[in-house]
C-alpha cells in the first residue's frame, strides 16, 4: 500500500465546504491502493464546528495535528469581536459599513500575511515534516488550498526532499473573487503572483476543480492542469427515499450568502410574484442555511419578504442536507465576479443527489451551467435575465401545484461520486510513483 501525505488546513471537526473534498476522497483512497496520512492544525480558526463529519474520517487513518499560530486574536481585539468568535471568510459582513479597524485589518492581512494568515505555520510545519518523513516514509505529498500557505509547506518539502508533489487548487489564488478587496500594495501584489507561479511551476502535477480555473492556472504556469471536480458522497444520502417534500413551495440555499452571491434579481422576482399571485404568497417559503450578509437581509426587507424567509446561521452538514432534501427547489446563486465562469461550489454536487430541481443564477455558458445542463438537473439564468428567472419560478410553481412536489431524475451524475473521483485522483498519483 502506497502512502500519500495530505497537507490540509481543513479537517473535522471543522465544518464548511473547505473540508469536504479531501475528507471524502480519503474515505476511498485505500480502495485504490493509497493510504492517506493527514497533516492539519490542532487549533485552526476554521469557522463553525461540525462534529457530524467525524464519522467520515476512516478509523485507521493517521491524522497528525500540530498547533498553529494565527493573528486572529489580535484581529478580534482590533475589531471588538469576542475572544471565542469564529471569523468568517470571503468578506461576508453582517454590518452596514465596515469599521476603520476592520478596513485596517484587511490591509494588514493582504500586505503582511502573504499568501494568507496561516503563513506563520509554514516554517514550523516544514521543520516538523522534514524530521517526521525521515522515519515515516511516504510516496507522495498533496497540498490543498486555500489557504495557499499549505502549498508553501509542500514546496519546501519538494525542494529539500524531492518527494513527488500534487498541488490541489480548490479555489484560485490571485484570481480569487475577493483578491481586489485586499488593498494590496504593488510589492505585495508582486509577491502573491511570484509565489503562485513558483508553486504552479514546481509541483509535479497541478489539479483543480473545474475547467475554467484549470485554463486560468495553465495560462499562468504554461503547463497542463488536471481537473478533478468536487462531488457528492453517496453515503450521505441514504435518507433520500424516506424524505417527504414540504407542503410549502420551499426554496432552499445551502452555504454563506455573501454580497457577491446576493442577487437583487432573485429577491425582486419573488417580491413581484408575491404581490401578483395570492397562491404564491401563501405557499412561498425560503430558507437560507449559512451566514447571511447584511446586503441580503436588506433586500429581503426591501421587497417585503421577511415573513417568507428563514435564516439559519449554522446547521450540521447531515441535518442541512435533510432540510434541503425537503425543499421543492434548490437555489444556487454564483458570485457575480470576474471568475464567475469557473465557479462550481461544493453545494452544486450535493444538490445533484437531492433529486430536486436547481435554480442557478450565473453565467449561462459557465462551468456550473455545463454540469447542470449535462445532468438535466435544473435551470441557469444570467445575472440580469429577469424574464427567465421569473418564468422559471412561475413554471416550477405551476408544476408544484399540479404534482404536490418537484423532482428530477438527473442523468450522468455518477461521474461526480466521491468514490469515482477518488479513483480519478489515484490515477494521477499512480502516474507519479
Amino acid at each position: 500500500m502506497k502512502k500519500v501525505l495530505i497537507i490540509t488546513y481543513y479537517w473535522p471537526p471543522t465544518g464548511g465546504s473547505g473540508v469536504q473534498r479531501w475528507l471524502k476522497m480519503s474515505k476511498y483512497f485505500k480502495e485504490n491502493g493509497w493510504e492517506p496520512v493527514i497533516y492539519t492544525p490542532e487549533n485552526p480558526e476554521g469557522g463553525a464546528l461540525d462534529k457530524s463529519l467525524l464519522k467520515d474520517v476512516p478509523h485507521d487513518v493517521k491524522v497528525i495535528k500540530r498547533k498553529i499560530l494565527e493573528p486572529f486574536e489580535l484581529y478580534k481585539k482590533l475589531t471588538g469581536r469576542k475572544k471565542g468568535e469564529m471569523i468568517g471568510t470571503g468578506f461576508l459582513s453582517e454590518k452596514e459599513t465596515p469599521s476603520v479597524a476592520e478596513k485596517f485589518s484587511v490591509w494588514v492581512r493582504g500586505n503582511f500575511f502573504i499568501p494568507d494568515a496561516r503563513m506563520l505555520w509554514v516554517k514550523p510545519s516544514y521543520r516538523f515534516l522534514k524530521r517526521y518523513l525521515k522515519s515515516h516514509l511516504v510516496d507522495l505529498v498533496v497540498s490543498t488550498g486555500p489557504p495557499h500557505s499549505m502549498h508553501l509547506i509542500a514546496l519546501k518539502l519538494k525542494e529539500k526532499l524531492n518527494i513527488p508533489w500534487v498541488a490541489d487548487f480548490r479555489d484560485p489564488w490571485t484570481g480569487i473573487d475577493f483578491y481586489d478587496q485586499l488593498m494590496l500594495t504593488h510589492w505585495a501584489d508582486r509577491k502573491h503572483h511570484k509565489l503562485e507561479k513558483r508553486v504552479l511551476k514546481t509541483a509535479d502535477r497541478v489539479v483543480t476543480v473545474n475547467w475554467n480555473l484549470a485554463a486560468d492556472l495553465a495560462e499562468t504556469a504554461k503547463r497542463k492542469v488536471d481537473v478533478v471536480t468536487n462531488g457528492y458522497d453517496e453515503d450521505d444520502y441514504g435518507f433520500i427515499d424516506k424524505i417527504k417534500a414540504d407542503d410549502m413551495f420551499t426554496i432552499c440555499h445551502l452555504g454563506s450568502m455573501n454580497k457577491d452571491r446576493n442577487h437583487k434579481i432573485f429577491w425582486k422576482t419573488l417580491g413581484e410574484l408575491v404581490s401578483e399571485n395570492e397562491q404564491f404568497k401563501r405557499k412561498l417559503s425560503v430558507i437560507l442555511i449559512g451566514a447571511t450578509d447584511i446586503a441580503a437581509r436588506n433586500m429581503i426587507k426591501e421587497y417585503d419578504l421577511e415573513k417568507h424567509v428563514q435564516t439559519v446561521k449554522f446547521m450540521e452538514h447531515e441535518e442541512a442536507l435533510k432540510t434541503a432534501a425537503k425543499a421543492q427547489l434548490l437555489f444556487l446563486p454564483l458570485n457575480n465576479t470576474p471568475n464567475a465562469m469557473g465557479i462550481t461550489p461544493t453545494k452544486l454536487f450535493e444538490y445533484l443527489s437531492l433529486k430536486r430541481p436547481i435554480l442557478c443564477i450565473g453565467p449561462e455558458d459557465g462551468d456550473a451551467a455545463r454540469i447542470i445542463k449535462e445532468t438535466q438537473s435544473g435551470v441557469v439564468t444570467g445575472f440580469e435575465n429577469f424574464d427567465k428567472i421569473k418564468k422559471s419560478l412561475k413554471d416550477y410553481f405551476e408544476e408544484y401545484k399540479s404534482n404536490g412536489y418537484l423532482h428530477v431524475d438527473s442523468g450522468k451524475t455518477e461521474q461526480y461520486s466521491r468514490r469515482i473521483l477518488a479513483g480519478k485522483m489515484s490515477t494521477i498519483f499512480n502516474d507519479l510513483v
